[in-house]
């Protein structure tokens, strides 16, 4: 590693800072390399080299996410699941999982709006961000009250909120601590943001390297850890309270085939981005040992071990406005 003395930590303002790797966009071929960087003070992972202004950001999902090509009239909302395949699968992984029926909920980078639908399906009053234009259509087609583009607290209502979500977002943001501070803006006092994100200290991270599929280049921007959580949380006046790393059984899937899919420097993988053409040697090997071992449940039974034991790719935070 090289050291380097003159970017701050985005958490705690240390100047105590390693370069890690150097990653590219491994999914959907947004050009350009950028520095993986780690502070040794709180353990914070940030991408150094991806400095997007608000419209370079809306493009960047507009244009590389897949969900250019999905469809209004595809469209199904998230619906109840529990038992215990529910609980093998690892489906309470999701922050939206966590939110009760019949509260006003706002939920920061909603996707293609399969939560809103559940949220509306549960008598919530919901509310969503996000920079992906394609959103457009659904919440149009459905009657969601989306804004679409960059989460700003001054375009919804103050005390507002019981809850609000960030589902594999907070990551996105390149300010997370100005997020944090406009989500406990318009959270009501006694409310509650929920958290999902991935774990830059669990054992994906460190088993598969700079191959870990979590890592996403540039659209990931920050990597938490429970301690660099929680100190974002204290510098905003949130209370984080730890809910443990509940991880999807289908990211390990993901992730033995990402291994054997890793395409050049600016362009996409057939795999994650759905491009054409015939999967080379190691890609249809990489497919056929993945789905192999989802098959069987052996990547479910790890997924469920390592989260057992707070070493999930995933971790849940629950942050309370007091």
């Amino acid at each position: 590693m090289w050291s380097c003395a003159v970017i701050d930590c985005p958490i705690c303002n240390q100047k105590n800072i390693d370069k890690v790797y150097r990653l590219h966009d491994d999914r959907y071929g947004y050009p350009g390399n950028f520095w993986l960087m780690r502070c040794c003070d709180c353990g914070h992972r940030f991408l150094d080299g991806a400095h997007f202004s608000d419209a370079q950001i809306q493009a960047l999902y507009s244009n590389y996410y897949p969900r250019r090509n999905m469809r209004p009239e595809d469209y199904q909302p998230d619906v109840e699941r529990s038992g215990f395949t529910a609980w093998l699968e690892g489906t309470k992984a999701s922050a939206f999982r966590w939110v009760g029926p019949q509260v006003k909920v706002l939920d920061i980078g909603s996707g293609f709006g399969q939560a809103l639908g559940y949220h509306a399906n549960r008598g919530c009053e919901v509310w969503g961000v996000e920079s992906d234009e394609n959103i457009r259509r659904i919440a149009e087609l459905h009657g969601f009250n989306v804004h679409i583009g960059v989460f700003d607290p001054k375009e919804f209502p103050q005390n507002y909120f019981d809850v609000v979500t960030l589902d594999q977002v907070i990551e996105h943001m390149r300010d997370p601590i100005a997020t944090l501070a406009g989500v406990k803006a318009v959270l009501k006092v006694g409310g509650v943001a929920i958290l999902s994100t991935p774990n830059a200290a669990g054992w994906g991270a460190r088993v598969f390297g700079r191959r870990w599929i979590n890592w996403h280049a540039p659209y990931h921007l920050q990597f938490f850890t429970k301690r660099s959580m929680q100190l974002a949380a204290r510098r905003v006046g949130l209370k984080a309270e730890v809910l443990g790393t509940v991880t999807s059984s289908e990211w390990l899937r993901y992730q033995w085939i990402h291994l054997g899919s890793l395409p050049k420097i600016g362009q996409p993988s057939r795999f994650w981005a759905q491009h054409g053409g015939i999967p080379k040697l190691p890609e249809r090997i990489a497919l056929k040992v993945g789905s192999l071992l989802h098959r069987t449940r052996v990547n479910h039974i790890l997924t469920r071990l390592f989260d057992s034991i707070g070493a999930g790719d995933s971790q849940l935070f629950l942050l309370r406005r007091s």
